[in-house]
């Protein structure tokens, strides 16, 4: 493949200096800001990676709260019930550099914070992350590095929070039918449909 960047000085020579503003916004700190849109975050992202299993971006969400500001350098993120994959488990346990992307719905803004995680399974922390007195398997404790507010041009080129651009889910294939066709026999696309929902919300938690 011809064309392909493979230098700093090459990808200077397309994007130029990035402006002084874009440094200067970067903190070393949780302040009001940031602790404000963390307070009203039910989604955000955590980026991770490791030399032995890759790179990995999972989704976390919960009701707007679920993650926890310990200090000014310090928050907790409570680790839900999954598939128990565990990739970004596995990936901090070689590399504890984490990047989260957080995400409040109608709001064009969002909140990037990188950082180093600590896997903690403390009984205090892990009780005041509790749903219902179901606590979560362990907290991502992430130290910030850095913290700052990211532009809207994303989305508001994708339009992600505009209801008229909502897509009918019935328009793409069902959960079943993608397992389905992934997984090499042994599932029934209309059997594993009709328990979805139920499964989901047995196991939120």
């Amino acid at each position: 493949m011809s064309h392909i960047i493979t230098s700093v000085d090459d990808l200077k020579k397309i994007y130029g200096e990035r402006s002084p503003r874009a440094d200067k916004k970067v903190l070393s700190r949780l302040d009001k800001h940031c602790r404000t849109f963390i307070a009203n975050c039910p989604f955000l992202t955590m980026a991770t990676s490791s030399p032995k299993t890759g790179a990995d971006c999972s989704p976390k969400g919960d009701t707007p709260g679920f993650v926890k500001v310990l200090s000014d350098t310090q928050l907790a993120i409570p680790d839900r019930p999954g598939n128990n994959r565990i990739d970004s488990l596995l990936n901090l346990i070689d590399n504890p550099q984490v990047g989260l992307l957080f995400m409040i719905p109608g709001v064009k803004e969002t909140l990037r914070i990188n950082g180093e995680v600590q896997i903690s399974v403390d009984p205090e922390l892990l009780k005041d992350l509790s749903v219902d007195g179901k606590e979560p398997h362990c907290a991502f404790v992430v130290t910030v590095h850095e913290a700052y507010i990211h532009c809207a041009k994303s989305i508001m080129r994708s339009e992600i929070w505009n209801p008229e651009k909502l897509v009918d889910r019935q328009s793409l294939p069902s959960m079943g039918r993608i397992l389905a066709d992934h997984i090499a026999g042994g599932l029934d696309a209309d059997e594993y449909d009709a328990g979805m929902e139920e499964r989901y919300r047995k196991s939120l938690y």
